[in-house]
């Protein structure tokens, strides 16, 4: 299966919304706590190593980074949030950006929402997808670190999240180190980028 999420490139990081591409494409946002694993992920998803930055000190994405797919095509890695070692103020300038983009930016197609899958649906988590659901925005959770547990406690957590969601988001288990979950996630992510 190809990955078109593969000719993804990185053009910008943004730190305050006027840097933003125009607003007539499609984006799809991630979000996560700051050691979810969300640039893990993102590399994973994409097929490249370095893409998103991996760091040994969670918080280290302060702007919206944005990744061109296709022209008008973006992924977009928000700064990690709830574990952040960074000052109040720059975390309270972050809520604002974020409350923002999520309010004004047409472009968005979907959210998706890393967590680990051993620590799932955290205030943080919820948070972000009280977001998309104000807008009817799909949101898609990757239970991330699923090679952490086996395959029945995978399966226990993912039937219980998708329980809580109810039909505010759809959820799966995912492992950027196994290579677990990329396809589905994939699909998801490039049915609603159209790519």
């Amino acid at each position: 299966m190809s990955n078109p999420l593969a000719r993804a490139k990185y053009i910008n990081s943004v730190h305050s919304l006027r840097q933003l591409p125009p607003d007539d494409g499609r984006e799809v946002v991630f979000a996560g706590r700051s050691n979810a694993g969300k640039s893990s992920a993102l590399n994973a998803l994409t097929n490249q190593k370095g893409l998103a930055r991996v760091s040994k000190t969670p918080g280290r994405t302060q702007a919206l980074n944005y990744f061109e797919v296709d022209p008008g095509r973006y992924l977009v890695d928000l700064p990690g949030y709830g574990y952040a070692k960074v000052p109040e103020a720059m975390r309270e300038a972050w809520k604002g950006t974020i409350n923002r983009y999520f309010n004004e930016r047409a472009s968005l197609a979907g959210l998706v929402v890393v967590m680990d899958i051993r620590h799932p649906l955290r205030e943080y988590d919820l948070q972000m997808l009280d977001y998309a659901f104000a807008r009817a925005l799909p949101a898609h959770c990757l239970l991330a670190k699923a090679d952490k547990l086996g395959r029945g406690e995978q399966a226990r957590i993912l039937a219980a999240v998708r329980k809580d969601l109810g039909d505010r988001a759809t959820a799966q288990v995912f492992s950027a180190d196994a290579k677990l979950g990329l396809d589905e996630a994939r699909a998801v992510i490039a049915g609603w980028l159209e790519v």
